[in-house]
């Protein structure tokens, strides 16, 4: 899930001059499970907006930060068979670290791993599914579009056995490099390390590049292929890290790609922008 408040791919919000970031909204929904894969991110209107402290609010859905942590009442319609996506996820921190990182040097792009380890808890009625489970949850900003500050990124999040390792690899315009090794703790202390031996992926369908770290000497593989996209790629990967093998969530963005016209042209198709509300 991402709530996006100057939607950064948008093409509606690229193609306004990206003047009015409240008048394009969206809840981005992904769903991946066995015949039940749906996809949400119908972009709205600041006519749809409703914003307090707490919360945070799109159409039907809607966000609510509280001292337990983060409440989501989902109600959107997938693209683009419009079926339901209905209910309510909840996000309960195991630290929080407290800490935002500067992602350039003229500090116009900003993260924050707001709880890096979390528990969650899923109950949706449409489609009908109840899991628990861990989670993580995040926070991006900046003063300028994403393809002015970058080339591409590569970024994944590996549970371990009582910490949460985030990797950020990323290509910067003027030819810098950013390369992170975090270790979160569940006492929320932080522990920058030394990136591991770099690794690629193999091409998807759109032949996006992919990359990420994994300990000397290990393999890492794609167990499960989520997003493949022109500019984005998501997936589970199968890897090492710091003597811990396990799965890691990963992803690819490729923004000279993304600034392209054409794929500007392709996104309404899975990101529409809704008349009313």
């Amino acid at each position: 899930m991402i709530a996006f408040v100057g939607s950064v791919f948008s093409p509606y919000y690229a193609w306004s001059g990206r003047q009015d970031p409240e008048n394009h909204c969206a809840i981005n929904v992904a769903l991946y499970g066995a015949g039940s894969d749906r996809w949400a991110m119908t972009e709205r209107g600041r006519g749809a907006l409703r914003r307090t402290e707490r919360t945070f609010t799109v159409g039907r859905s809607a966000l609510h930060w509280s001292q337990n942590g983060l409440t989501i009442d989902l109600n959107e319609r997938s693209v683009p068979h419009l079926s339901a996506i209905r209910g309510t996820v909840t996000l309960t921190p195991d630290c929080r670290p407290g800490i935002d990182f500067t992602l350039d040097s003229a500090g116009r792009h900003r993260w924050w791993p707001i709880a890096p380890m979390a528990q969650v808890s899923v109950d949706l009625d449409a489609p009908q599914s109840t899991w628990r489970g861990h989670g993580y949850f995040d926070s991006n900003w900046g003063s300028e579009p994403l393809e002015t500050g970058f080339r591409r990124w590569d970024w994944s999040r590996f549970r371990g056995r009582d910490s949460a390792l985030v990797l950020y690899d990323a290509e910067l315009r003027g030819g810098q490099d950013l390369s992170m090794a975090l270790r979160f703790g569940a006492d929320g202390g932080l522990e920058r390390l030394t990136p591991p031996e770099r690794a690629d992926l193999p091409a998807g369908l759109w032949r996006v590049q992919r990359g990420t770290r994994v300990d000397a000497g290990n393999s890492v593989s794609v167990s499960r292929r989520l997003e493949d996209s022109p500019f984005y790629t998501r997936e589970i990967l199968n890897t090492r890290l710091y003597g811990e093998r396990g799965p890691a969530v990963h992803e690819s963005l490729d923004l000279d790609r993304f600034a392209s016209p054409i794929v500007k042209l392709m996104l309404p198709f899975r990101m529409p922008r809704a008349a009313f509300g």
